[in-house]
């Protein structure tokens, strides 16, 4: 499959059979995060990949997993991100950013559902899994195999705005 036939077929997954994701398979997922870029090559960022139910539950006490049989916390390093030096945007939470989209769609592509979790309480995680102070959760990547029916990948042609508004060529439209 094409890139952008994997763009638009993945859809967010809310409901999940519980199989197990295969190590090989969260393997390359995690490979795609590796790869993915971020501001300077500094690699602001920590992944804590949550499989067993202890850590599945404490994840619960935060979020909506959804019953999913695996997560990713994603968390931005603010101690190692980039700083732009114009305005001092700090980069991490779009490094973070990259590197759970890389994920999302190499899973995808490897036959499971994802859903990207920003709806959840970050001080619950930073307690639960007792994060330093420079680490800070981003999001969560609940992925597994998914037993809800695909969304059309045409859904984009009605749900998202026209190509027309989204874009302006040379100066603002």
């Amino acid at each position: 499959m094409n890139f952008l036939n994997i763009a638009k077929s993945r859809y967010s997954v809310r409901n999940y059979n519980g199989k197990k994701v295969e190590e090989d398979k969260l393997n390359k997922i995690l490979e795609a995060a590796h790869v993915a870029p971020t501001a300077a090559n500094l690699q602001p960022v920590h992944l804590i990949v949550v499989q067993e139910e202890p850590g599945l539950a404490k994840i619960n006490k935060a979020a909506n997993i959804y019953k999913a049989p695996l997560a990713i916390i994603v968390c931005s390093d603010h101690s190692k991100a980039w700083t732009r030096p114009f305005d001092n945007k700090q980069t991490a939470d779009i490094d973070a950013s990259i590197i759970t989209d890389h994920m999302m769609l190499a899973a995808f592509e490897l036959g499971l559902g994802t859903v990207w979790v920003c709806y959840f309480k970050p001080d619950v995680i930073k307690n639960e899994f007792d994060l330093p102070d420079d680490l800070e959760p981003v999001n969560i990547l609940v992925i597994g195999y998914s037993d809800d029916e695909p969304a059309s990948p045409e859904r984009h042609a009605i749900q998202r705005i026209p190509l027309s508004e989204l874009v302006s060529y040379e100066k603002l439209a």
